[in-house]
């Protein structure tokens, strides 16, 4: 079922984001007449109804994978792991019981001395309840997908002093530094 979820989950996004999404439709960054970044604005409509259709397609996915059940050898009955993949296959219905969540995840990581890269990621969280005749069972399973991302380009430093540059817990300072 984990790998059904994967699927599921998978195919969702694909159809999701079959059109290709730009960082720029997405996020729109202002910048001042002297050239520095004054804001950065997100389009909530468009990334919330990208999150709804995501979540929406993976649930659709997982029952309709679902309905067809699965086989599982008669070995994993058992309960000793040798075992589990031996023996003629039974196929079983399943219900799963699921709660597909989906949000947004906005990254910002250094990329130079004047550049930062801002990534946004789609994560997916499957809750998963299996009820079947051997028992219950209940998983998670995350994915994270890349969505866009962009390199900030701000203005270089006049100066740039790095921090424990020897090693040492020493730090360089201006000459008319204290």
């Amino acid at each position: 079922m984990r790998s059904i979820t994967t699927v599921a989950v998978n195919d969702a996004i694909y159809y999701t984001l079959s059109d290709e999404v730009r960082y720029d439709e997405l996020v729109k960054v202002e910048r001042g007449v002297d050239g520095e970044i004054v804001s950065i604005t997100s389009d909530s409509l468009r990334i919330n109804r990208i999150a709804r259709d995501a979540a929406y397609m993976s649930q659709q996915n997982l029952q309709r994978m679902s309905e067809d059940g699965v086989d599982v050898p008669l070995g994993a009955f058992f309960g000793i792991e040798a075992w589990s993949g031996f023996g003629p296959k039974i196929h079983m219905k399943i219900i799963p019981i699921s709660n597909v969540e989906c949000r947004f995840v906005s990254k910002f990581d250094a990329a130079g001395i004047n550049q930062t890269k801002h990534s946004i990621y789609l994560e997916i969280v499957a809750d998963i309840s299996i009820i079947m005749p051997s028992g219950t069972s209940n998983f998670a399973s995350l994915t994270e997908v890349l969505i866009c991302e962009s390199v900030l380009v701000g203005r270089v430093p006049e100066t740039y002093l790095q921090a424990d540059i020897f090693g040492d817990g020493y730090t360089l300072a201006p000459p008319d530094a204290p």
